[in-house]
């Protein structure tokens, strides 16, 4: 990966009543890189999911398939941000693979794994390498991190171990067991902090004029989407 220069994204203007870049140009361009970054959170998850859990080697060794492309679009200037983006979702992806494929029974090592990327995205972003893929990965990181202080906070890490430890189609039982447990005061009062809080950062990300920035709060907007989806697949499972 070769350093970027400094017109390689260029910043976008602003003029909006939460300070969101609005330039007919520059803008289409951010909300193109917000909306790849939702996506790489919200969906391959749903075919990593199957995947992983059935041929977890499949999907360890399939993460060089998205460094080699990524590789590929980063080294021709005109792919080149997409090239970022999917390097940085590549973390994602082998950090899910390891985890989910054969250390999903034990909650505690979730976010270190999850984390196995920190290191090398610290070292790109000091040499001022891969701003956009770099920045989408944290910001997967941290919603991937608030979802799992909220299970901890409300006390569902017992029902994870149950539901690993199960067939799909014998966790039903199990996820209402678990909605009852949030369905409480405290559970929804939790909810509602740390969904604002990740609302807020989104917010405050996309007033940023960089496009890195944008690839950030589209990665931490989407944790959202995702956690939605998986509460109501368990309210009506």
């Amino acid at each position: 990966m070769t350093s970027s220069s400094p017109t390689k994204y260029s910043p976008i203007t602003q003029n909006s009543l939460l300070n969101i870049p609005v330039s007919p140009t520059q803008d289409h361009r951010s909300w193109k890189v917000f909306g790849a970054a939702s996506f790489l959170v919200s969906v391959p998850v749903f075919f990593q999911a199957p995947l992983v859990r059935l041929f977890p080697w499949i999907s360890l060794v399939s993460t060089l398939v998205w460094v080699i492309l990524g590789i590929w679009l980063y080294n021709r200037s005109q792919t080149r941000l997409w090239g970022d983006l999917i390097l940085g979702f590549s973390w994602s992806w082998l950090a899910g693979s390891i985890y989910w494929g054969w250390l999903r029974w034990e909650p505690l090592v979730h976010l270190p794994v999850e984390a196995i990327g920190v290191p090398f995205a610290a070292w790109c972003l000091f040499r001022g390498w891969g701003k956009i893929g770099n920045y989408f990965y944290l910001g997967s990181l941290l919603g991937t991190a608030i979802t799992d202080v909220y299970f901890y906070l409300t006390g569902l890490i017992p029902y994870w171990r149950k539901v690993m430890e199960v067939e799909p189609s014998q966790a039903a039982s199990i996820f209402k067991l678990a909605l009852v447990q949030i369905q409480t005061p405290w559970g929804i009062s939790w909810a509602v902090v740390l969904v604002n809080l990740l609302l807020g950062v989104s917010l405050w990300a996309l007033q940023k004029s960089q496009l890195h920035w944008w690839a950030f709060a589209g990665a931490v907007l989407s944790t959202l989407v995702v956690d939605s989806l998986f509460w109501i697949a368990a309210y009506f499972a």
